[in-house]
């Protein structure tokens, strides 16, 4: 296990706080500590869109939990549904609250900091009652970049809900041997034998073994096979063009439309990721006796159409948790969709925008001058406040809605895993205790999560910078806020 320093002696530089005994144990009973995978720098590349591509890259080059994300086998971070929501009852609940003014005193001097830009804003709560306990321009809208996936995941989970699982079919048209392959807009949906997430992922291999099985049972060994992706309308592309960060946002996809086989991280994608798919599945139809009398080509399935088999995606909390860990945009995209289908707009990038505005007004939280032009991030139209931001976090950390708890699960934790794994060295105070989304565009840094305080008290906290001209020192002053938060007890 990695080891922190030794609490008594861990001090900020400019701050007279420290990490406690209390802080430790309210640190790990809420969240949990996690198994380290080492540390590498990452310092870029930036491809043409402004994406900082080294933060995917590290996350699918660990191949780690990160956050809670289970992808197959046991959890190299485990912070358990369970033991969130005890560490919120208890000792966040009752230690004691930051006040206003002592946070200030050590936080202002390090929001002056030049290296955050022309633009800053930021908001730390109490958890447990939601008091703001630090506000600087709170309301002002910014581009959030990744960290607007923290709304796509709210929206997703409150609109459709966590065991909603997303299917992928096969039908059969009536008295025909017209055989179609129906996408449902399961971005996990896999092709492959082996690898990280094909065991809990929805396999197109079992679809085509099952489909072949009732074919069979009809009689039938020869088909005629197409593709229907009519789940989704608008255009497929993404207003950022193609890029490594995600393919096009289709209802079919097999492995994120990914060439290579990684599992997140930047990586060359299909042109066609539907076909593609399609093309793989008649291939697999083929090594069970299913003959295909030419390639797959685009349809739309009948009313009529009869079942023949189908696949089901790990459940929305999971898809969650994997996205924020790995700030996956194929998910992302997928889940913002999701959104619009429950609250039955147009799955495209304009109903997602409105079905996720809709679902948290809902939820009554501040939304004025909020855009959603994507569910990812990359889209620079996007607008979000810090305000809101940390109250959707706030909202996730609530013990009674529990439906939202993978929001907070799914966090990288600093110092530890995924997106936060290089940027906390192991003697910082927030290592182990701020869990955290990042979100990273040319001249935007923003970070948005929780921390336990030197007292036990759970906060959640979002801090927003445009303009920023150096990426690394943008970073560090984030962090160094982050780790502030976690070493105050500013009562």
């Amino acid at each position: 296990m990695r080891q922190l320093s030794k609490p008594s002696a861990t001090k900020l530089a400019g701050f007279a706080g420290k990490l406690t005994t209390l802080q430790l144990t309210a640190g790990a009973a809420t969240f949990g500590l996690v198994i380290a995978a080492g540390a590498v720098a990452a310092a870029g590349p930036w491809d043409s869109s402004g994406q900082r591509t080294a933060e995917r890259e590290w996350a699918a080059s660990q191949e780690s939990g990160g956050g809670a994300d289970h992808g197959g086998r046991t959890p190299e971070s485990a912070p358990s549904a369970p033991s969130v929501l005890a560490g919120l009852g208890a000792p966040a609940g009752t230690a004691p609250t930051p006040t206003d003014g002592a946070l200030a005193d050590a936080l202002d001097p390090l929001f002056k900091d030049p290296a955050l830009g022309p633009e800053r804003a930021g908001v730390v709560l109490d958890a447990a009652s939601g008091k703001r306990v630090y506000g600087r321009s709170t309301g002002d809208t910014l581009t959030p970049a990744s960290t607007i996936k923290i709304a796509t995941a709210v929206a997703a989970l409150s609109a459709a809900g966590p065991d909603h699982r997303i299917a992928t079919k096969a039908v059969v048209e009536p008295d025909s041997k017209d055989v179609v392959l129906v996408g449902g807009g399961d971005p996990t949906l896999t092709a492959r034998k082996e690898g990280r997430y094909v065991d809990t992922a929805a396999s197109l291999r079992t679809l085509a073994e099952d489909t072949a099985r009732a074919l069979k049972d009809r009689g039938v060994d020869e088909v005629t096979l197409s593709y229907d992706t009519s789940l989704y309308s608008g255009p497929p592309q993404h207003p950022i063009g193609y890029n490594e960060n995600l393919t096009q946002v289709t209802a079919l996809m097999a492995d994120e439309g990914r060439l290579d086989d990684s599992a997140s991280g930047t990586a060359d994608r299909s042109k066609d990721p539907a076909g593609d798919a399609a093309k793989k599945f008649a291939d697999f139809l083929k090594d069970h006796g299913i003959k295909t009398t030419s390639d797959p080509g685009p349809s739309k399935a009948s009313d009529r159409a009869e079942s023949l088999a189908k696949v089901e995606s790990p459940p929305l909390s999971a898809l969650v948790e994997r996205m924020l860990t790995h700030s996956d945009n194929d998910i992302a995209e997928a889940l913002a969709r999701q959104t619009a289908i429950a609250a039955k707009e147009p799955a495209s990038f304009d109903g997602a925008d409105k079905a996720v505005r809709a679902e948290l007004a809902k939820l009554g939280l501040p939304l004025s001058g909020a855009k959603f032009a994507d569910g990812s991030g990359l889209d620079r139209a996007d607008r979000i406040s810090a305000e809101l931001l940390a109250a959707l976090l706030e909202h996730a950390a609530d013990p009674a809605r529990p439906e939202l708890r993978s929001v907070v699960t799914g966090l990288p934790v600093a110092g530890f895993t995924g997106t936060l794994v290089d940027r906390y060295p192991k003697d910082s105070p927030g290592t182990g205790l701020v869990r955290a989304k990042t979100g990273t565009l040319t001249g935007v840094n923003t970070l948005a999560g929780t921390v336990v305080d030197a007292d036990g008290r759970l906060l959640v906290f979002a801090f927003m910078t445009t303009g920023t001209t150096d990426r690394d020192a943008a970073q560090a002053a984030l962090d160094r806020m982050a780790s502030t938060v976690a070493n105050c007890g500013c009562r």
